[in-house]
């Protein structure tokens, strides 16, 4: 394995891993990507990049299509069934349209074609890293209002389905066969516990959780 800026103080930045079995192509790119003063490190194929890498680590995973031991596609198989959602962007010497396809449906972020220009490549992994970071910003507010909504008592979650949906107090009231006071002291509780000062803050909030 080849390193480059790898010391503890840069751990939170995002890194550029690289999977490619030609050696002088690995090179070539960590040069690349030291110049341009991103954090990167490679390996020369996929099973060596899943024993070493930090696949949760922020950053992208460039990697080489054709391999010997495993393509680039197996090695994209594997971190989704991982659980990982690193962005991979693949490189490929070949014109391969079937093998694009695939990889695009599979979540590939990017399909260059070798030769390519260094300026291509880099716009695609700063697409990739700001992809991830977006993507690891609304992981973190989910589940910040995950643990928000845990903190409600089954009466509350009930009564914010409800209020949420657009009914008012004396409806829900009625759906839930308790008292329009009952249903406004569970609102003033689960509002505050949600943190939401507004009804349609809660709205946003709701919606994120059915989506999560």
């Amino acid at each position: 394995m080849q390193n480059v800026q790898s010391s503890a103080e840069l751990s939170a930045e995002p890194i550029v891993y690289v999977v490619d079995d030609d050696e002088d192509m690995r090179e070539s790119l960590l040069d690349l990507f030291l110049v341009t003063k991103k954090r990167a490190s490679a390996f020369s194929n996929g099973p060596e990049f899943l024993e070493m890498a930090d696949i949760s680590a922020p950053g992208c995973l460039v990697v080489d299509l054709r391999m010997p031991g495993g393509t680039g596609l197996d090695l994209q198989q594997h971190l989704s069934l991982a659980g990982s959602r690193l962005p991979v962007i693949f490189l490929t010497g070949h014109a391969d349209i079937a093998a694009s396809v695939k990889a695009m449906k599979a979540g590939a972020t990017d399909f260059i074609t070798k030769p390519f220009a260094s300026q291509d490549l880099l716009d695609a992994v700063d697409h990739a890293i700001r992809l991830d970071s977006e993507r690891r910003k609304t992981d973190a507010e989910y589940g910040r209002i995950r643990a928000l909504a845990d903190t409600l008592t089954p009466r509350e979650k009930e009564v914010m389905s409800a209020v949420v949906s657009g009914l008012m107090n004396k409806q829900v009231a009625y759906e839930l066969g308790i008292s329009e006071m009952t249903v406004k002291l569970h609102r003033m509780s689960l509002m505050r516990k949600m943190q939401s000062r507004s009804l349609a803050d809660l709205v946003r909030k709701a919606e994120q959780l059915q989506r999560g």
